[in-house]
């Protein structure tokens, strides 16, 4: 009886799935044929290209969703919008990667229908499979390292490439094994067959701006070096912190550039509205990308606090996830986030009267996404856990790194988003790694590893540690100008979905989406088209 049920239960969850893809897509046709009956294109206008490849398979994401949203209002505005998309171009894309399975192929039918209905808005040109066998012939003897920095058609294609591969296999170091190589080889084919054909895109269409999901991602990342080299302006997209919002820039997306005025403060009122977000921040209730990270948090336990007692100060250490896309801008001071943690090690062991506390990311273990090289791996290969001065705390123990914070002396980060709350909260926080928040001064970030290595002892043989007033000044300026003038709303239109990591579509008016209705919409239009900064308006007097 109990397993009737449970197949009885499947099948109403797929009953439900199949119903919530087919109304998604329904609305989608619904919103492309207003948008199109209603467009009053101006003649001779230059189009708006819009391509994005990394965003999804099947379904919608939420950049997928972006994309299609602001190609909607860019029409609205009287551009023309011309997407450039895959119909099974690529021999390997990044989610159609199965790192588990690397022969396997990507699910191309499935994609190309759901591209059907995210791509029926504006006139589509289509990346079509052809057989590079004079490339394939070059790449079929070379190792990993040749292939890494491999160049074609004076393309670096290795370099463009690597980001992606590191992505889709969960690991920084990539394995000198036949099945890497070959993923490896598959990408350097398909980047190429996209730089030809997108060149004879761009050469056809002669647009105005381009618009990429992330300029990370291979497919994007090529098509955005060549819309560079033809000196257009490309705008990159990602998501934003608050729920169901997007970043667009003009910069790198997932660098988060924002150029934050000089005379900028906080005004009262301003406060309150930061404050209200980090009450609920600080207790774990927050998502990005969908995704909630914290299932519940949890204090730290008198035993904790019985060991801490015994050592003269502690130290937290917050990592990131190695493969994550903002690695490629973090990676300055050190080659990669585990040669910081080397150069922390050696710290750890030199000071047994401080008690460090490492911290994995909490992405790191997130099912189907988990890293390959991963800091509780590091801990075990290294013998961390034996130093009697260190406790490790992995991404599946949802201890309150607030409150580490508030026992520290000084905070040790990679590039992690935690050292910008640190520096909210009033903490000295030394920064191993570029992030968003370095920009303006909100930390401690040495320009070299030796640097990182004196401030660091510095720090712990300090009887206090002076943090420069403007540190907390600005970490307030800057996460303010991230969460409420940057992040560009969307749940207007968007909802949950049943699959995490997807959005529905809302009923709503098409005219919702002109820039005359919505503020998020004239932002978008205004930046796209005019090139306006991507900013919302402050109605927070």
């Amino acid at each position: 009886m109990k397993v009737v049920s449970t197949n009885i239960l499947k099948l109403n969850n797929r009953a439900r799935l199949s119903w919530s893809a087919w109304q998604n897509n329904w609305r989608l046709v619904q919103i492309s044929r207003k948008v199109t009956a209603h467009a009053k294109l101006e003649a001779g206008r230059q189009p708006v290209v819009f391509f994005n490849a990394s965003t999804r398979l099947v379904n919608v994401s939420l950049n997928a969703a972006f994309s299609f949203l602001a190609s909607c209002a860019v029409q609205l505005s009287g551009t023309p919008v011309v997407h450039f998309a895959c119909d099974a171009g690529l021999n390997r894309c990044v989610l159609g990667t199965n790192r588990l399975q690397p022969s396997a192929p990507p699910p191309c039918q499935a994609c190309k229908a759901q591209s059907r209905y995210l791509f029926g808005n504006a006139p589509t040109v289509w990346l079509s499979y052809t057989d590079e066998p004079a490339l394939a012939g070059e790449l079929n003897e070379l190792n990993l390292d040749e292939l890494s920095r491999f160049r074609y058609a004076g393309l670096p294609l290795g370099e463009l490439v690597l980001p992606s591969l590191r992505w889709a296999l969960r690991r920084h170091h990539l394995l000198d094994d036949e099945a890497t190589r070959m993923l490896l080889r598959e990408y350097i084919i398909s980047a190429y067959r996209l730089a030809r054909q997108f060149s004879a895109f761009l050469d056809q269409v002669e647009p105005a701006v381009l618009v990429v999901f992330n300029g990370i991602m291979y497919p994007e990342a090529v098509a955005r070096r060549l819309a560079r080299q033809r000196g257009l302006r490309v705008i990159s997209h990602e998501v934003g912190l608050q729920p169901f919002s997007a970043f667009f820039t003009d910069g790198e997306a997932t660098a988060y550039p924002i150029d934050i005025p000089a005379d900028f403060e906080l005004n009262p009122a301003q406060n309150s509205r930061l404050d209200a977000y980090l009450e609920q921040r600080f207790q774990g209730k927050f998502s990005m990308a969908g995704i909630q990270f914290w299932p519940h948090i949890s204090g730290l336990d008198d035993a904790f606090l019985e060991r801490a007692a015994r050592f003269k100060q502690s130290v937290p250490v917050f990592t990131n996830v190695i493969f994550d896309t903002s690695q490629l801008h973090a990676n300055t001071v050190f080659p990669h986030m585990f040669a910081w943690l080397d150069l922390v090690l050696s710290v750890i062991k030199a000071h047994p009267e401080t008690l460090f506390v490492i911290r994995a990311h909490p992405d790191e273990l997130r099912p189907g996404k988990e890293s390959q090289e991963s800091v509780g791996r590091w801990v075990a290969e290294e013998r961390v856990q034996d130093l009697p001065n260190v406790v490790f705390f992995n991404s599946n123990e949802y201890i309150s790194s607030y409150e580490l914070i508030q026992q520290a002396k000084f905070v040790l980060v990679y590039n992690s988003s935690i050292g910008l709350e640190a520096s909210l909260m009033g903490a000295a926080v030394l920064c191993g790694g570029k992030a968003r928040f370095t920009q303006i001064p909100t930390v401690f970030f040495p320009s070299t590893a030796d640097e990182y290595r004196v401030m660091a002892e510095d720090f712990l043989a300090a009887e206090q540690i002076e943090v420069p007033p403007d540190f907390r000044r600005n970490a307030h300026r800057f996460l303010y100008y991230q969460l409420f003038r940057s992040s560009l709303p969307f749940g207007e239109y968007l909802d949950t979905h049943l699959w995490p990591g997807f959005v529905r579509f809302r009923p709503f008016h098409w005219q919702k989406l002109s820039p005359q209705v919505s503020p998020t919409m004239r932002v978008l239009v205004d930046g796209i088209v005019q090139g306006e900064q991507f900013f919302l308006p402050d109605e927070t007097h």
